[in-house]
This record gives C-alpha cells, sequence and structure tokens, in this order.
C-alpha cells in the first residue's frame, strides 16, 4: 500500500510506513551480507538504466550528456562502490578508551540502524541527490522512502520506475507528488528525514519533524561567494570559476554565487571570463549542445528579473520559450539590490569590487553563512587568513565545487546554508545511531559507589585536602 485517502480527503501515507517500519523490525536490514546484496542492485540498476537517467535529465533541464553522466550516474555509483567496499568496517563495533574508575570495562560504540527515513530531493541534481542518500541509507541498514521534485517530472517517473522494478516497496520505495505528497508524508512518523532543497521548504520540513521528534538533515545552499586576489594564473582561475558556474546553467547549491573580485585586477578577470565563456559554449551558448536550460517557467521569470539590477558585461541574452538564459557577467551591483540578497541559481554572475582583503572578508561575514566558499591567491598566508576567517560549510582554494565530489570528505551547510554532513562514510554514520555500550565483568566490584555513601565522602574529603 503506496497511500490512502482518508474520509476527509487528506492523502495519508501510514500504510506505507507501517510496511517500512514491519520489514525494518523483521531485522533483515540488519544483516551486512543483504545490505551488500541491495548496493549491488542498486549500482545494477543506476548503470542498466544510464541511458535512460541522461535522457530523463536532458527532457528536465536541458543537462548535456557529459554533465548528466559526470555528476548523476557516475557519482551515484562511485558512492554505492565506496559504501559497498567499507560497509563491513563501518558497521563494525569500535572499541574507545575507558575511564579507571570503570575498571574492569570495555566501552565500544555500536552503528545501528534507525529504521525508517524519508529523502527529499530536489530538482537540480534529481539523481545524485536521490540516489547518493539511499545508497548510505542501505549500506547503514535503514528502509527508505525517496520524494523526488515534480518540477522535474521526468527524471521523478524514471527513479519510480527504477526503484520499483529493482526493490520492495516495504523496503525501498519512491513517492511521486507536489507539496500535498510531501507534507502528507511529513505528517508521518519518520525515524530520520533528509532534506536538499531551499530554505523557506527546509524550515517547514524542521517545524513537521518537530512534532515527532523526528531528526533531521538539511542542505540548503545559500549566496557562495568566490573571493580573487591579484596574484593568481589568471586563465587558470578564469577557466575554474567559469565552469563552475555555469555547469548546470549555474543550478547547483554550490555554484558560486558571485564574485569579489580585488579592483587591481577586476577588468581583466571579467575580460577573462568573457573569453572562457566563449571557448566553452561558442558564439551563441543557445546553439551549444554543453549548455543546460532552466528547470521551469517560473524559474526562468524569477532569473530574467534579476538581470535589470545592474552592468552587463557578458551576456545577458534569454529566450523563453526554451527556458534560455545566457551565461552571464554583472557590474555596477548593489549590495542591497535584491540579486545579492537571495541565492541565484542560475546563470548570473554579479560582480563587487573591494580594495584589501580583509574587506572582502567582511563582506562575506556580514551575510549569511554560506554552503561553501571559495579563495583564489597563491599567498599561503592569505589562504590561512580567508580559511580562518570566514565560516562555510565547506571550501576551494583556487578552484570550486571540486570538495562536493570526493566522498572522503563531509558534505554540509552551516547555519542558514544547513546542518547535517553526508557523503561516504559521513552517510553511513547521519543514517545511523551510534549506540553506547559499556561492558563490565564480574571479577571486580568496587562497593564505594553503593550506599550507605559515608566511606565514599570520606575519601572525596582526603582527596580534596590532598589536591588542595
Amino acid at each position: 500500500m503506496v497511500q490512502t485517502t482518508s474520509t476527509a480527503g487528506e492523502i495519508v501515507f501510514e500504510g506505507l510506513v507501517g510496511e517500512q517500519r514491519e520489514f525494518f523490525n523483521s531485522g533483515r536490514t540488519s544483516d551486512i551480507d543483504f545490505r551488500l546484496e541491495q548496493l549491488g542492485v542498486l549500482k545494477k540498476a543506476v548503470y542498466g538504466n544510464r541511458r535512460q537517467i541522461v535522457r530523463s535529465l536532458k527532457e528536465d533541464l536541458g543537462k548535456p550528456t557529459f554533465e548528466a553522466y559526470v555528476a548523476e550516474v557516475s557519482h551515484v555509483m562511485a558512492d554505492i562502490d565506496n559504501a559497498s567496499k567499507h560497509v563491513r568496517g563501518w558497521a563494525r563495533p569500535r572499541r574507545v578508551g575507558s575511564p579507571s574508575f570503570l575498571f574492569p570495562a570495555s566501552s565500544y560504540v555500536y552503528p545501528e540502524p534507525l529504521g525508517v527515513v524519508l529523502i527529499i530531493s530536489p530538482w537540480n541534481y534529481p539523481v545524485d541527490l536521490a540516489l547518493t542518500p539511499l545508497a548510505g541509507a542501505i549500506a547503514a541498514g535503514n528502509c527508505a522512502v525517496i520524494k523526488p521534485s515534480e518540477i522535474t517530472p521526468s527524471t521523478s517517473k524514471m527513479l519510480a520506475k527504477i526503484i520499483s522494478e529493482n526493490f520492495d516497496p516495504s523496503y525501498v520505495t519512491v513517492v511521486e507528488g507536489g507539496a500535498s505528497t510531501a507534507e502528507a508524508l511529513l505528517n508521518e512518523r519518520f525515524d530520520f528525514i533528509m532534506y536538499t532543497g531551499g530554505g523557506w521548504i527546509g524550515k517547514l520540513v524542521m517545524a513537521a519533524a518537530a512534532r515527532n521528534l523526528t531528526p533531521v538533515t538539511l542542505e540548503l545552499g545559500g549566496k557562495s561567494p568566490c573571493i580573487v586576489e591579484p596574484d593568481i594564473d589568471l586563465e587558470h582561475a578564469a577557466r575554474r570559476i567559469t565552469w563552475g558556474k555555469y555547469f548546470n546553467a549555474g543550478q547547483t547549491c554550490i555554484a558560486p554565487d558571485y564574485l569579489l573580485v580585488n579592483s587591481a585586477i577586476k577588468e581583466k578577470l571579467t575580460e577573462a571570463i568573457r573569453r572562457q565563456i566563449h571557448n566553452f559554449y561558442g558564439d551563441d551558448p543557445s546553439n551549444s549542445e554543453d549548455y543546460a536550460r532552466i528547470v521551469s517557467d517560473h524559474h526562468f521569470e524569477r532569473i530574467s528579473a534579476l538581470l535589470s539590477m545592474g552592468n552587463i558585461v557578458v551576456g545577458g541574452d534569454s529566450d523563453r520559450s526554451s527556458r534560455y538564459v545566457s551565461p552571464t557577467v554583472m557590474d555596477g551591483v548593489n549590495p542591497d539590490d535584491a540579486i545579492m540578497q537571495e541565492e541565484i541559481f542560475g546563470p548570473v554572475l554579479p560582480v563587487i569590487e573591494y580594495g584589501e582583503l580583509d574587506e572582502a572578508i567582511s563582506f562575506a561575514n556580514s551575510r549569511p553563512k554560506p554552503l561553501a566558499l571559495y579563495f583564489f591567491s597563491r599567498d599561503k598566508a592569505k589562504q590561512d587568513r580567508v580559511l580562518s576567517g570566514t565560516t562555510s560549510g565547506g571550501c576551494c582554494i583556487n578552484d570550486v565545487m571540486l570538495h562536493f565530489s570526493n566522498n572522503q570528505l563531509p558534505f554540509g551547510g552551516v547555519g542558514d546554508s544547513g546542518f547535517g554532513k553526508y557523503h561516504g562514510k559521513y552517510t553511513f554514520d547521519m543514517f545511523s545511531n551510534m549506540k553506547a555500550v559499556v561492558r563490565k565483568s564480574f571479577s571486580l566490584d568496587v562497593y564505594i559507589r553503593y550506599p550507605p555513601y559515608r566511606n565514599a565522602q570520606k575519601l572525596a574529603q582526603r582527596l580534596l585536602r590532598f589536591v588542595t
């Protein structure tokens, strides 16, 4: 049973969650061999449907084949491989030290599954941000419900098909639908919720989770600054910034949202970015097979409205019928403009200049803590100043976005950009309860800990006099 309708006409998922809880309580997911088998099923399903995945992403986002394969298919499979290789070690109880007053005893951390988890995934990377968390949930021994975004309907339908063909819905399932479906799911009691998306919806998810005291991870994005000093390799920096900003037409939560550029290099960097845009996408990016489209009419209108808030120095073209917005660079942006208040999530790059590095650091720190921060400079002392003087979920020095691709690093936000970390073992840990265990022996019992406490009090007083 996937869903039922109450007498009031509301969608309810009590049956689905109940079936998954029954499956979990059977103990099957606790078996490591079972988890490894299911990770293998997931990998085979992703690889076997890789062409359909790429086609669905093309239909929904105009996503180039290479971007779709690298950022969605291969990234998911790499995470599955990593979990498959290490899950036995991750799940093994880990011995830790014990204080002397526990003697004779040994202490351990036992990772155990949480139960039934809900994964609410976004539209910008709808495969990766649904199935990478799923791989961790499976590795940790949970049952899972995935709610994909309705804004990418072809990919949502494709995910539902892949999962239903390969998994028992009492174990793993996809629930499609819009806001009312998400609201109905959030009315159920899950053991953990992971949400990736915008901050406003994140607050609603957190409020709904609070009703059942359900723990959550929120991946919320934000305005990720890119600070550029003069002592750089200009072409390398421009190439990397251009790639990161316009990958997936800027619809990436860790894309450089705006540039903070030293005034001594602003004109040269802007011109270098212009050259790189031409190198990447040709004379007319609308004809390039390597440039994506905006996901919906709503987001097209939202991004188009931003184009009037500064001086367009590169790009600025758009076409509503194809939801095309060209790679755009804007100068003369006021820090109080709307384009500097909300995450752009599109191919528009505002440029703000500064004189001294401390100005750039102060500017970044005056705004909500971002999901990512990027700094370009050869100077190690300056790099350390930025790393120690700013706070962000993640950071790259002299590059952008690459920290996301390393599953040995935790990925997540801080403050307004979210909380909770995942990727690799961090995903396993996120979907696990780290149970503290003390094992005691009967060979010795210290009676001083038991009432009456007269002897314990005398000993404590003597020790206190001794140390003072």
